[in-house]
């Protein structure tokens, strides 16, 4: 468990360094914020989500699959899979229940709410894709043991997925723009930037689409892909529109207390 806690958090901090660094050097649009005032943000809320996961479940999502091996539960636990499979599909499903967590916190309003915060973001970096409410935080949590105990993913998987999951919303959300030869062929196997960044439109039909987080095949499956954005990914504007000046986006009660506001939804939701 020691070694699964520095794998994880050795990996998170390279991957954030590695993009924060290339997105300084190679800036892809100019922040209509100053950067401190949202990574004073995007990083409190960091803070709060793992403080909400240590409270929630302090041993990690791993001890809900030792519990499920254990009771010989779970969809996997059952199927006599060689291991390299059953930890291959494992991540895979996983990242399919993400997708589809996500789809739902855009459509059900009252987490709509929770999930705005993320959105409110005016502009697009590393720090982005760690900017969720801790609420919102927690009950994804839930969703993931849940997941975990019906398909009876292994303890590996759970490791894997975790470091795939941070790594990806980190990269996804990144403020660089990847050549298109490399870009395109790319985004038919995981997310891109490009494509990403047509979920942070502020055209409503722009942003309930590309959901997917690693994997992009799910969007194409369930038909919420969007190829480009109707503006040019140059022309995209981000964020909501509710929420375009400084002080609705930005500061540490305000994205605390988003949730709870009473502003009209952008996405009508």
């Amino acid at each position: 468990m020691q070694n699964e806690a520095w794998l994880r958090i050795g990996s998170f901090l390279t991957v954030l360094i590695v993009m924060m660094v290339w997105e300084a050097l190679l800036p892809n649009r100019v922040s209509p914020v100053p950067r401190w005032k949202r990574w004073l943000s995007n990083f409190f809320l960091v803070f709060c989500g793992a403080l909400v996961g240590r409270l929630m479940v302090p041993a990690g999502l791993a001890v809900v699959a030792i519990y499920a091996n254990n009771l010989h539960f779970g969809l996997l636990n059952i199927l006599a899979l060689p291991e390299w499979l059953a930890i291959f599909l494992s991540v895979v499903m996983l990242d399919c229940l993400i997708y589809w967590q996500h789809r739902v916190f855009h459509r059900v309003p009252i987490l709509w709410r929770l999930h705005k915060v993320h959105h409110a973001d005016p502009h697009l970096d590393a720090s982005t894709g760690l900017r969720f409410h801790p609420i919102e935080i927690a009950l994804s949590l839930l969703v993931k043991a849940l997941g975990i105990l019906i398909l009876g993913i292994p303890v590996e998987a759970i490791l894997i997925f975790e470091i795939l999951l941070n790594a990806s919303a980190i990269f996804n959300h990144s403020n660089i723009k990847l050549p298109n030869w490399l870009e395109w062929p790319l985004r038919k196997l995981i997310v891109t930037q490009a494509m990403h960044r047509i979920h942070h439109s502020q055209v409503v039909k722009e942003t309930d689409s590309n959901y997917g987080f690693c994997l992009s095949i799910w969007d194409r499956l369930f038909n919420s892909y969007t190829k480009q954005a109707k503006a040019g990914d140059d022309g995209l504007v981000l964020g909501l529109k509710e929420y375009t000046d400084e002080a609705s986006n930005t500061g540490i009660s305000t994205v605390l207390l988003m949730p709870f506001g009473d502003k009209p939804s952008n996405n009508n939701h």
